[in-house]
């Protein structure tokens, strides 16, 4: 199992020499392909391996890490080293003084899992800083518990698309249905059905409306509106207006389900700023005629209209509002919690929205308890590491950041999901010790004290499941270890040893008992449920089984029936149109309802005079992230082995630029090479460039060197959405774009660094 997808793997018993999709998939990704070539690929870590500096200096703050050569030692010598760091942090400086950042997918098995490794390794040494939320969902896990009481459930527990598909005569999908971001799933994923229900909805006769700046972020035919980018918000907001000046709102679902709407309707009207949101003021900020946006609005109160706001349209300045004014119109139309109406948030954004979830829980590593309180938003790690003892605002407190002298990251490659890679490298250089473990040479590892050569997950046993998923799926080793690389689990325990707490880690289990241990917590909660699960040795023999699934789902369904006996977890138990909480806190950039913002990057402003061009950094169609960059399907989209820009024709004319160009992508940030594409499904005055090509500067000593494979966060602000959750802003940037005449540089972003013998 893999993120993308269950396969079978075909092995030359030393590496993956072809992928076969699981037949009950119906559209199998083609990422998968991705894996074929990954276990040997030269870019794998083939042993431990310590940064020449920090062996010879001993540990302190270094400009060097990122261009420094790394000396091979033995595991017996790393793992004495790693934990005497270990040791001398928490004796100097305190637990507070680790940051377990560790942040990214990793493998989808339960057991060897990074994350639960690393954060149970940690919490058992006495704790460590950690980080809140997620750089997908920043903005969203803070504002939808305030509103509606819940994160997880607007994607766990959605409406099922055998529902939307069925009963939605209308689906408005601000930020589209991307059919890309369907392929992944955290756990893996055995189905893929987001492409079958909308051709099942439109051939019943259901209509889609998709508000993008890229026409293929939704599939098939579509009604498709280009809006400048970052200007949703403004176009709900006139949604809403209509609604509410033509008497089209559901005043009595206003007044029984929902709470402050009169307060949002006086800002809605322009009797609170004196700035009335018609479509007239929308389209001004949009681009979109008034006459379309306010048609679309009496279209929505027509039919069983279906809201849907992608999680990208979060990933900005102010990314609270688009989910906040999403919910609010759906609100007003009054069909929240009947199916195929209402309100959906992630559609098209992972392929677990409109999936069905299983009712019990998976199997879980235990963690147990962090001793430290310390925590930061995930997307405030430079902001942490530059700044040890600032204050700063979050989610209703004031918060301080910790001095952190150790880094320990396991699983994911912040050069992949951070903001502004110049003033991340900046921050990673304070630290004493930076640890990580991962199978690649990222640009992660080669920033390393210590690199601990990891596993992948085609080489190790595991479990595979997922909450919206109906299969547990045995993942057996597809390839013996690769040269010197362990699994996490194995190095953690020979830590722990080394610490003092090794069997209190282990519990006296190898990865193989640990396995079969989860495996049977699992299988108590099916029998209690009435299901049937074989035992540990008849289910590794056969290799899947199927759970119960929790189908004809509609979300906020209980809570229409009976909104008192099912009050949502919120002050007043309804959906909160206006927060008292969140405007008692003050903030000048998140007021107390769902309001416009004039974002800092976007066409519409001073900074465009500069920077003409909006650029959607949005995630790739050929990879999971960053994930196997150097695998076929990855590969295959690259234009002279950069990552591909997409540009409109007559943005490109006027540039001189021409389909497959190398094109150099710049601001008064950085600066990145990419592979031109000509694409009239881009809006004019619209770029696109995924994320995920690992980061290769031209100067690896340069912190603010020129990316010349295509990194776009190189360029993007590292500035948090709004004082109340800090969450990522890497989805829009402005740039110049012009055609690169020079001699192309060679990529070097798989080359392992220097490593010498001991």
């Amino acid at each position: 199992m893999a993120h993308w997808g269950m396969f079978e793997a075909e092995s030359d018993g030393a590496e993956v020499t072809a992928v076969h999709p699981y037949p009950g998939d119906g559209d199998p990704s083609p990422i998968l392909a991705n894996a074929v070539g990954s276990v040997r690929h030269r870019s794998r870590i083939a042993g431990p391996a310590v940064r020449r500096g920090w062996l010879e200096n001993g540990p302190g703050p270094s400009d060097r890490r990122g261009s420094d050569e790394f000396v091979a030692v033995s595991w017996d010598e790393l793992a004495d080293l790693l934990a005497g760091e270990l040791r001398r942090v928490v004796d100097t400086h305190g637990n507070r003084a680790i940051f377990g950042g560790s942040y990214g997918w990793s493998s989808p098995g339960r057991f060897h899992h990074a994350q639960s490794q690393v954060h149970r390794f940690l919490k058992m040494l006495g704790g460590y800083t950690r980080s809140e939320h997620s750089y997908s969902l920043g903005a969203t896990g803070v504002i939808m518990p305030r509103v509606v009481g819940t994160h997880w459930k607007m994607f766990a527990r959605s409406t099922n698309w055998e529902v939307i598909a069925r009963e939605t005569d209308l689906m408005v999908c601000f930020g589209g249905v991307p059919l890309k971001n369907t392929a992944v799933n955290d756990g893996g994923t055995s189905h893929h059905p987001t492409r079958g229900a909308l051709d099942a909805m439109r051939a019943r006769g259901g209509r889609i409306v998709s508000l993008s700046p890229l026409r293929d972020d939704l599939h098939g035919e579509a009604e498709w509106l280009a809006p400048r980018p970052g200007t949703d918000v403004a176009i709900m907001l006139a949604c809403a207006y209509v609604l509410a000046d033509e008497g089209l709102a559901d005043l009595a679902f206003l007044d029984r389900y929902c709470t402050g709407y009169e307060v949002f309707e006086q800002y809605l009207l322009g009797k609170a700023d004196g700035v009335a949101k018609t479509p007239e003021w929308a389209a001004a900020l949009s681009g979109l005629p008034a006459d379309t946006i306010a048609d679309l609005a009496r279209r929505m109160a027509k039919g069983r209209t279906m809201i849907s706001v992608t999680w990208s349209l979060q990933r900005v300045r102010h990314g609270e509002q688009a989910p906040w004014a999403g919910i609010t119109l759906a609100a007003m139309l009054g069909q929240i919690g009947l199916p195929g109406g209402g309100f959906g948030h992630g559609y098209g954004s992972m392929n677990e929205p409109g999936l069905a979830p299983v009712p019990y829980p998976l199997p879980t590593l235990f963690q147990g308890q962090n001793p430290v309180s310390d925590s930061i938003p995930v997307a405030a790690i430079s902001d942490l590491l530059l700044n040890p003892g600032q204050e700063y605002d979050f989610d209703g407190q004031r918060r301080t950041f910790p001095d952190i002298r150790l880094v320990y990251w396991a699983g994911g490659n912040p050069f992949h999901h951070h903001q502004d890679l110049g003033r991340l490298r900046r921050a990673l250089a304070r630290p004493d010790t930076i640890v990580v473990h991962d199978p690649y040479w990222t640009q992660m590892a080669k920033h390393a004290d210590i690199v601990v050569p990891s596993t992948t997950s085609l080489e190790r046993e595991d479990l595979s499941c997922t909450r919206n998923d109906p299969l547990m799926v045995a993942m057996h080793a597809a390839t013996p270890r690769f040269a010197d690389a362990r699994d996490d689990y194995d190095t953690f325990a020979a830590l722990a040893r080394r610490l003092g707490f090794g069997e209190r880690f282990t519990e006296g289990r190898t990865a193989g008992q640990w396995i079969e241990h989860l495996y049977g917590q699992w299988r108590g909660y099916v029998l209690a449920d009435g299901g049937e699960a074989p035992e540990f040795d008849e289910f590794w023999l056969r290799g899947h089984v199927r759970m119960r699934t929790e189908d004809e789902l509609t979300l906020f369904e209980e809570f229409r029936a009976d909104p008192e006996a099912n009050a949502l977890r919120t002050p007043s138990g309804k959906i909160e149109i206006f927060s008292a909480d969140i405007d008692g806190f003050g903030y000048d950039d998140c007021a107390g309802h769902p309001r416009w913002y004039e974002p800092e990057e976007w066409l519409g402003g001073r900074r465009a005079e500069a920077f003409p061009l909006h650029l959607i950094a949005n995630q790739p169609k050929t990879r999971l992230h960053s994930q196997l960059d150097h695998g076929a399907t990855s590969q295959g989209s690259k234009v002279q082995g950069r990552e591909p820009i997409r540009l409109h024709p007559d943005d490109a004319a006027a540039r001189g630029i021409a389909d497959g160009d190398v094109v150099r992508v710049f601001n008064d940030r950085g600066a990145c090479l990419a592979g031109a594409v000509l694409d009239e499904g881009v809006r004019e005055r619209v770029v696109q460039l995924a994320t995920g090509a690992w980061f290769d500067p031209l100067d690896p000593a340069d912190p603010s060197s020129m990316c010349v494979h295509g990194n776009p966060n190189v360029l993007t602000a590292d500035v948090g959405t709004s004082s109340l959750s800090r969450g990522c802003t890497g989805q829009h940037v402005l740039v110049q774009v012009e055609r690169f005449d020079g001699e192309l540089p060679p990529i070097r972003a798989y080359d392992p660094p220097t490593v010498r013998p001991r």
